[in-house]
């Protein structure tokens, strides 16, 4: 392979921050990941990103919009989400009751994702949840 060639592919996407962005959200990923056993995976998990970021930060507000980012390589799917930020806390995984009708949607993507990482940005937080690919039969394609 040539030095500067890279089998990851990367997809961008800005919405704006309506709520029913959130199943174009989905789409879109379920579109790039068609054929992926993990699409149903990375499909739950952009929605709740983007609801999260919608509902929970400066996106939502008027004139606010949220970006995703989808990089697929054979052993890993990374799944990005920047919001508008305007919060004065960072995300985090809550252990609510069986009662509780919200505040579940990070604890989901912990659970399904093998990894969840927050960033601080200029603004905003990017929710990075990455999902590695299951190991490849002999002889067969890309996982991912």
């Amino acid at each position: 392979m040539h030095e500067y060639t890279s089998t990851t592919r990367v997809w961008g996407l800005t919405c704006p921050g309506f709520p029913e962005e959130v199943s174009r959200a989905r789409r879109w990923t379920r579109d790039i990941l068609r054929g992926s056993p993990l699409a149903e995976d990375a499909e739950l998990i952009v929605g709740e990103l983007s609801a999260n970021a919608i509902l929970h930060t400066a996106s939502g507000r008027e004139a606010g919009s949220f970006h995703l980012a989808l990089a697929v390589s054979t052993q890993v799917i990374a799944l990005s989400v920047t919001d508008g930020g305007g919060t004065g806390t960072a995300p985090k995984v809550e252990h609510l009751d069986q009662e509780a009708e919200h505040g579940r949607g990070l604890e989901m993507v912990s659970a399904i994702a093998h990894r969840v990482v927050v960033h601080d940005n200029d603004g905003g937080r990017t929710v990075t949840a990455e999902l590695f690919a299951p190991p490849r039969a002999e002889g067969g394609g890309h996982a991912c």
